[in-house]
């Protein structure tokens, strides 16, 4: 098996841990809020498909707060972050803040299908070849950073998160 074809399964097993251990209980995300990088590194750069074939680069965000989030259809904690995610992106998409979705291996149909249970209209992109997730310090699904607008990750969240909540929001808006 190559290294390719190891990671989504690496990232599976991470999920499932993330999730409760496959005990059916989903992470509580009611209380957690975004771990802050003191040494703030310039966030990687990347260039990717979203699903309606348009590329994105984070580069193109330069000056905006870009909210980045790993994730996979397959993934409990992520299918159960992603209603909050998308409120938060409902409030806070006019305040010069961007909600980034980088689906981690899966196809357009996969990610189509996923959005019939789940309404999303933040970008949703494609690191299909999981090659954009290498260069990120990536843990397992999902992980978001938040990038401030200089370009540097400023917050971390490993796991699910309720993106809705103020206190979250609050994180989010100060780095503006």
């Amino acid at each position: 098996m190559n290294r390719l074809n190891l990671l989504p399964a690496l990232l599976g097993f991470l999920a499932l841990l993330a999730s409760g251990s496959g005990s059916g209980a989903g992470p509580d995300v009611s209380g957690e809020t975004l771990t802050a990088l003191p040494d703030k590194p310039p966030a990687p750069e990347f260039t990717l498909p979203d699903i309606d074939g348009r590329t994105h680069r984070l580069s193109d965000y330069r000056g905006k707060v870009v909210v980045v989030n790993f994730w996979a259809t397959w993934c409990p904690p992520c299918r159960e972050e992603m209603p909050a995610m998308q409120r938060a992106w409902e409030q806070v998409r006019n305040d010069d803040i961007v909600f980034l979705g980088i689906n981690v291996g899966e196809t357009e149909d996969e990610i189509f299908a996923f959005t019939g249970d789940y309404r999303v209209d933040f970008p949703l992109l494609m690191d299909r070849d999981s090659a954009a997730i290498q260069d990120w310090p990536i843990r397992g699904l999902p992980t978001t950073y938040v990038v401030d607008g200089e370009g540097h990750l400023a917050y971390r969240a490993i796991g699910g998160r309720a993106w809705d909540r103020p206190e979250v929001l609050d994180q989010i808006r100060a780095l503006r």
